[in-house]
């Protein structure tokens, strides 16, 4: 059943210069982008920053979670000279963090770890001084997997736990709660120095305790850095939206994320996990 969008999550339309920069860079390079493949909200605001999260692998997704936007289906051929052409979209951009995410590629035996950490090192060969994140899938649990993109030495390795425990087989029914988790505390075990950061989304008809349950799972795996924000269906075939969270909520789920001992959360309505990802690393630098 669709509801009306309550007032704050109302987006204003934004243009500009920056804007049309960033989408005619993206599509001479041929490159994807989860702004723009997942209809993230805040599409609008971040190009007319200049910045954009990067989908590589390319855009057609081997799972089907029910809340996501990206396209299903038969998963394309990997391009080969993307690592170039990201580093080239970054240097033109002028970015100080990229973020650099991808589909689910359950089709190729290392989930795509090789191509990811192909991508972080031309990144950081190519742009001096760079800060490079990256939103990975779980690679079916594949440690080795993991281990290429550990060991590629990126700041921050991100991956999204996105709901809770109960409703993994409606919303990620190809997904594993647990998994996700040891994904994180392996990031940290295999090198202690990379970041760790996890995403949830609310609204889905979760419980605050069980919202705060994730919360202290995410602490007890190592997670450093969280993100809390709306779901909003893409579509009326999507899973739908149960309730929508006030702003007043999160802020207690913010404060809640703080006392279990997060070093970074950011909470908020349309907040995802990629929106003004380079305040989280600052933040952590300047400490």
């Amino acid at each position: 059943m669709y509801q009306r969008k309550p007032e704050w999550l109302k987006i204003k339309t934004i243009g500009g210069k920056n804007r049309t920069q960033v989408e005619k860079l993206l599509a001479n390079l041929s490159l994807h982008t989860v702004c723009k493949e997942a209809a993230c909200p805040n599409i609008m605001e971040c190009f007319s920053r200049k910045t954009a999260t990067f989908m590589i692998l390319g855009n057609h997704c081997t799972r089907n979670c029910t809340f996501c936007n990206v396209e299903k289906g038969t998963a394309m051929d990997i391009d080969r000279e993307e690592p170039e052409k990201i580093a080239e979209a970054a240097g033109t951009l002028g970015l100080k963090h990229v973020v650099i995410t991808s589909v689910t590629r359950d089709d190729l035996p290392d989930g795509g770890a090789g191509h990811f950490a192909s991508v972080i090192e031309k990144v950081r060969s190519s742009c001096e001084g760079i800060t490079i994140e990256v939103l990975i899938p779980d690679f079916k649990g594949d440690e080795a997997a993991l281990g290429t993109v550990v060991s590629a030495a990126p700041d921050i390795i991100n991956h999204n736990i996105e709901t809770v425990h109960i409703l993994y087989p409606e919303v990620r029914p190809q997904a594993d709660y647990s998994r996700s988790l040891r994904l994180l505390r392996n990031v940290k075990e295999k090198d202690s120095r990379i970041y760790t950061k996890s995403g949830i989304m609310v609204g889905l008809g979760e419980k605050p305790e069980e919202v705060t349950g994730v919360f202290r799972d995410l602490r007890e795996y190592g997670c450093d850095i969280l993100t809390i924000g709306q779901y909003i269906a893409p579509s009326l075939k999507h899973y739908p939206v149960v309730e929508f969270i006030t702003p007043e909520m999160f802020e207690k789920y913010k404060a809640s994320a703080y006392r279990l001992g997060f070093s970074h959360v950011t909470s908020g309505p349309l907040v995802r996990s990629s929106y003004h990802a380079d305040n989280a690393l600052d933040s952590l630098i300047d400490r």
